[in-house]
């Protein structure tokens, strides 16, 4: 059975319907692209579902560990490629409290995050990095 229903809305714009939570996402083509860039373009939602992912994959694992872990955000960039067009690249900074953590600590929540589904998920030819910035030098 389907969970997700997407229909086409015009304009080169599309919603997403997750059917369990009944809650919607738009995605808009980009400028670049032929559209209006008034949402998330489905490349912006690849990357942004990356650091979703490896955001909540943390949680789990520092929850499971009883690990604190608050005030973790992060920053998304993303990277792309010609012929054909294609994401080569995303950036991840990953904002936190990190300097609270233990050695080890810091050293289960990096690799709960880098093996999250997403993470799993994307062709090796794109190349990904990710950056550990201490909260709060978010600006």
């Amino acid at each position: 059975m389907h969970s997700i229903e997407v229909q086409y809305l015009g304009e080169l714009r599309c919603q997403g319907l997750h059917l369990r939570s009944n809650s919607t996402i738009l995605s808009d083509a980009p400028v670049d692209n032929h559209g209006r860039g008034e949402a998330f373009s489905p490349t912006d939602l690849t990357c942004t579902s990356l650091a979703m992912c490896m955001i909540t994959i943390m949680g789990i694992t520092a929850e499971e560990k009883n690990i604190s872990l608050q005030n973790v955000s992060a920053r998304v960039s993303k990277h792309m490629g010609t012929e054909p067009r294609r994401i080569v690249g995303i950036g991840i900074e990953m904002v936190g409290n990190w300097e609270e953590l233990t050695e080890r600590e810091f050293s289960i929540i990096k690799n709960a995050a880098n093996t999250c589904p997403v993470a799993k998920s994307i062709h090796p030819d794109i190349q990904v990095e990710t950056f550990w910035v201490n909260y709060p030098s978010l600006t």
